[in-house]
């Protein structure tokens, strides 16, 4: 076993046992997508995700558009 793998293992098990905790409360692939709401930039209106349940689909993007 190449010497860089046996120096990094420690990591692997670290990452597997936080793996172990928190992805069992993630949502699996075909879960329905929990509900939120949101407002517009001025505040003025909101929607839910629930509101297109059914209707159209609705893609999330996170990020910065600046």
């Amino acid at each position: 076993m190449p010497s860089f793998i046996q120096r990094t293992m420690h990591y692997r098990k670290e990452h597997t046992a936080w793996q172990a905790k928190y992805d069992a409360r993630a949502p699996k692939a075909g879960d329905p997508a929990p509900d939120f709401e949101l407002s517009d930039v001025d505040g003025v209106y909101s929607v839910r995700l629930s509101d297109f349940r059914g209707k159209k689909p609705v893609a999330l993007v996170f990020g910065s558009f600046t």
